[in-house]
C-alpha cells in the first residue's frame, strides 16, 4: 500500500502529465486546422489552453506542501524541484501555443497564395513538435526505467534537430521571395518571425527532457 507521501508524489506527476497532455492535443489540433485552412478553429483551440495556467499553479501549490508536511529523501526532491521548473516551461509552451495559432490566423486571414503555401510548407515542424510531445509524455509515463527515458530523450533531441534544418531550408524559400514581392516584404519577414517563435516549442520540450532525466538519475539541472 502507498503511503500518503507516495500518492501525493505520484499526484503530483499525474497532473504534470494531465497538462502535458492538454498542450499536446492543441498543437496536434492546430496543425489539423493549419492544414485544413480552417482559422475559426484556431481561435477556438486557443481557449483550450487557458487552464494551462491554472494547472501548473496547483501543481506548484502541491509540491510546496510536499515539502511542508514530508521530509523528501534526495532523489524525491530532486524529482520535486524539477517540476517547479517544468511548470514554468509548460507555462511559457503555453503562451507560444497561444501567440502562434493567433498569427498563424491573422496571416492566414490574408489570403495571400504565397504565404499559406508557407505557412503549409513549415508545418513540417509542427509534426516534429508533435513527435515531441509525445515522446515528452512517455518519458514521465515510463519514469522508472532509466534507460528508456535516456532513450526518448535522445529521440526529442533529433526532432528537434530536424526542426532546424526545416527552417534553415524555408527562410531561404521566403527571402527569395520576398526579395521578388512587391510590398510584401514586411507581411514575409513577419511570418518568419512568427514560425521561428513556434520553435520555441520544441525547444522548450528539448529542455524538460533533460529535466526528467535530471529527476530521476541526478546530474546538472
Amino acid at each position: 500500500m502507498l503511503t500518503k507521501y507516495q500518492e501525493a508524489r505520484r499526484d503530483v506527476r499525474s497532473q504534470v502529465i494531465e497538462t502535458v497532455e492538454i498542450l499536446a492535443k492543441a498543437n496536434e489540433k492546430g496543425l489539423k486546422a493549419l492544414e485544413s485552412g480552417n482559422t475559426h478553429e484556431l481561435e477556438e483551440i486557443r481557449k483550450t489552453v487557458k487552464c494551462v495556467n491554472e494547472c501548473t499553479e496547483k501543481i506548484d501549490n502541491d509540491i510546496v506542501l510536499i515539502f511542508a508536511r514530508y521530509t523528501p529523501e534526495a532523489k524525491d526532491l530532486r524529482e520535486m524541484v524539477s517540476y517547479l521548473k517544468i511548470t514554468s516551461a509548460l507555462n511559457r509552451i503555453k503562451t507560444n501555443i497561444n501567440n502562434y495559432l493567433k498569427n498563424m490566423q491573422s496571416m492566414m486571414d490574408e489570403e495571400d497564395v504565397n504565404i499559406i503555401q508557407f505557412i503549409k510548407e513549415s508545418l513540417s515542424i509542427n509534426r516534429c513538435t508533435i513527435n515531441a510531445f509525445e515522446k515528452t509524455i512517455e518519458m514521465f509515463k515510463t519514469f522508472d526505467d532509466n534507460d528508456k527515458i535516456k532513450q526518448l530523450a535522445i529521440e526529442i533531441d533529433v526532432e528537434y534537430a530536424k526542426t532546424d534544418d526545416i527552417y534553415a531550408l524555408l527562410e531561404k524559400s521566403v527571402l527569395q521571395k520576398m526579395g521578388e514581392a512587391d510590398g510584401k516584404a514586411e507581411e514575409y519577414f513577419n511570418l518568419l518571425k512568427y514560425i521561428r517563435k513556434n520553435l520555441k516549442i520544441i525547444d522548450r520540450l528539448d529542455s524538460i527532457s533533460q529535466r526528467i532525466i535530471f529527476a530521476r538519475m541526478g546530474g546538472k539541472l
